[in-house]
């Protein structure tokens, strides 16, 4: 496996984002900032550190917003430096996808059908080699990208397939898919299964599977016989863990923190912590705090 070899990230945005309505009524929910940085935009970041050459968004009709965020709008900054504002025409260009570094694709999901299935409609456009997911929900904050970190220790793994590995409490590995754990050799775990959201009795270890995938391109063949799973939907990791026998399974305990921004508390969760690390907020953050634990606060 050479440098470079991961040419393809897979995008699946096409989710409803109903733990956040109203909200998401009229905003994809990966549009929702962090602060100020839409939740894509971190992934995209991520990806274009990591050297992807194409980006695949699977989304849903009626999120044309995301196309607007990620495509470079000339108008709006034009209107922007003329208005005065150059250093913030110059910050959308540089979030925006340069089409000239980058393919930017825009493939549609009309049916909820599961993450399995949104992979499966990428199929038709990624380049040759294995691919990457990445799931915007999941934010992984750190020096280095995870996806730059998996993709580095990719040579290594002796297996087509190589997923974020996370440790959790567990009281919650029903939320994941969990690993079937082999043998560890420092960040790396070989694995011999994966189940999806199993009970904590029968889970096989406390291993969770978020959200970054890289993933050979059998994937495609497996996910095209993979029957519906938990929630009626085409699981992706049920076609990882139908496929080991012949690609191979890894997990990589990623070194930034991971935090679960499809719900409201995991959200919350990271905007204190990237507020924690700006010290623009530090007297919003210490009179929030000195107030709530004043004993005239109750």
């Amino acid at each position: 496996m050479s440098e470079g070899i991961v040419k393809t990230a897979i995008f699946p945005v096409a989710g409803l984002g109903t733990r956040f309505l109203p909200a998401t009524k009229a905003t994809p929910k990966e549009l929702l900032p962090v602060i100020d940085t839409p939740l894509i935009q971190y992934a995209i970041n991520e990806a274009r550190d990591a050297g992807v050459e194409r980006m695949i968004f699977v989304s849903h009709p009626s999120k044309s917003a995301i196309e607007r965020h990620v495509l470079d709008d000339k108008d709006l900054r034009a209107t922007l430096r003329e208005r005065g504002k150059a250093r913030l025409a110059r910050e959308l260009k540089e979030a925006a996808i340069d089409e000239d570094l980058h393919d930017v694709m825009f493939v549609m999901q009309d049916e909820p059908l599961g993450l399995g299935h949104a992979v499966l409609c990428a199929r038709d456009h990624v380049l040759p080699g294995p691919v990457a997911v990445i799931l915007p929900d999941d934010l992984i904050l750190g020096p280095k990208g995870c996806l730059s970190e998996m993709i580095a220790a990719y040579p290594t793994c002796d297996s087509g397939h190589l997923v974020a590995a996370m440790d959790v409490p567990r009281d919650e590995v029903s939320s994941y898919g969990v690993l079937s754990v082999l043998s560890r050799a420092g960040r790396m775990i070989k694995a011999n299964g994966m189940v999806e959201k199993p009970s904590p009795e029968k889970s096989p270890s406390t291993l969770a599977v978020v959200g970054r995938y890289i993933l050979d391109g059998s994937i495609f063949d497996a996910l095209a016989r993979q029957a519906p799973g938990v929630g009626g939907e085409i699981q992706l990791t049920d076609a990882i863990a139908a496929g080991i026998a012949e690609s191979g399974l890894s997990g990589f305990e990623f070194s930034g923190q991971r935090f679960d921004c499809g719900s409201k508390q995991g959200m919350l969760a990271a905007e204190l912590h990237l507020a924690g690390q700006d010290p623009a907020f530090d007297a919003v953050l210490d009179r929030f705090f000195r107030t709530q634990s004043s004993p005239t606060a109750a």
